[in-house]
């Protein structure tokens, strides 16, 4: 029941922020009520994957909270105008290195210390890591060294070509992740928890799951949003550079697929994991950077999009090793501990630039 009235509940608080702005009090609730909404996010993404079955099941969670996540970079975009002209660039990376060295890092280190080793389908990895290599390259780091511009940006026509061919890669990723190679995203055989075998939900408890769902992203990213001001009062408090802001809300955007990758792990669906990590992170480029370019072309909004040397280093460093810790098939806590040493590296490098 709890899961049930947590979404309709964090609406109300996300409602209630917004009418009685500055309140102290109802600022704990709002915490209080974002912490419930990513917990409910999370079962009602496990009951809709249960019935549709993997991949679509874990699909289903990466693409709401991005398309969530895209519309909320829009709106800041509008309404900041050049102010916000690298909150995508910074976003795109800030999910990049949260998914792939935060997230992935955890799930490696909580499954290789409560399993020993863990394994999944090489094949389905290596196409993720692969197509996220090429995107990243494509919209992060291609900006920097072209010569168009003086800027690290593109120019319109690059932009266009550049989005474009974003958007192309994830509707091939997707076709063959559902369609045309849907086995290498399926777990490896003799894996998988207790549970794994019960009884799907019934259609009812489905469809209103689907309803509740989005309603529960939205308060996630509503809150998120509406607690942004106080997370970067306490910052300034600190002495943390602006950029940090950008982290602290991605990484509350992310719990929702964050608790539901670290829990998959855990019960010994690391395949499950892997899919909703990089699949995330490939919805995140591949459907944000054709948005904001579409609204960055037609409403002649400012874009940067190349990232800073300390970025490409880390980005670097982050595919090379992800590249070393997906080619066996099999993982164990060290790599974990490797991949989270890097992202305590970039939240480090992040605060003391």
């Amino acid at each position: 029941m709890m899961m049930l009235v947590a979404p309709l509940g964090a609406m109300a608080m996300l409602v209630a922020a917004l009418v009685l702005p500055g309140s102290g009090w109802l600022a704990l609730v709002c915490a209080v009520a974002l912490v419930a909404a990513v917990l409910s996010a999370v079962h009602h993404a496990e009951v809709i994957a249960h019935r549709l079955g993997e991949p679509f099941g874990t699909l289903v969670l990466a693409l709401a909270v991005t398309v969530i996540e895209v519309a909320l970079i829009l709106s800041m975009m509008l309404a900041g105008g050049g102010d916000k002209a690298t909150l995508p660039r910074d976003t795109i990376f800030s999910t990049l290195m949260i998914i792939c060295n935060g997230v992935v890092g955890l799930c490696l280190l909580i499954g290789g210390l409560r399993h020993r080793e863990q394994v999944f389908r090489v094949e389905g990895a290596s196409v993720s890591l692969t197509t996220l290599m090429a995107l990243a390259a494509l919209t992060l780091v291609l900006p920097r060294f072209t010569t168009s511009t003086q800027t690290p940006t593109y120019s319109p026509s690059q932009l266009a070509f550049a989005a474009s061919m974003a958007l192309l890669l994830w509707l091939l990723f997707i076709f063959v992740q559902t369609v045309r190679h849907r086995d290498y995203f399926l777990p490896a055989s003799g894996t998988g928890s207790e549970d794994a075998h019960a009884e799907p939900p019934s259609r009812a408890r489905t469809w209103l799951s689907l309803g509740l769902l989005p309603l529960a992203l939205v308060s996630v990213v509503g809150l998120a949003k509406v607690l942004s001001p106080r997370i970067e009062a306490v910052l300034a408090d600190v002495g943390a550079p602006p950029a940090v802001l950008g982290i602290a809300i991605a990484m509350l955007v992310l719990l929702p697929e964050t608790l539901a990758a670290v829990l998959a792990a855990r019960a010994n669906r690391l395949q499950i994991s892997l899919n909703l990590a990089y699949g995330s992170a490939l919805a995140s480029i591949g459907l944000t950077i054709p948005a904001v370019a579409a609204a960055s072309l037609l409403l002649g909004l400012p874009l940067v999009l190349g990232a800073d040397s300390k970025e490409l280093v880390l980005m670097l460093l982050t595919f090379l090793v992800s590249t070393l810790t997906l080619g066996l098939g099999r993982t164990h806590a060290m790599q974990g501990a490797v991949h989270l040493v890097i992202f305590a590296a970039y939240l480090f490098l992040a605060m003391v630039p």
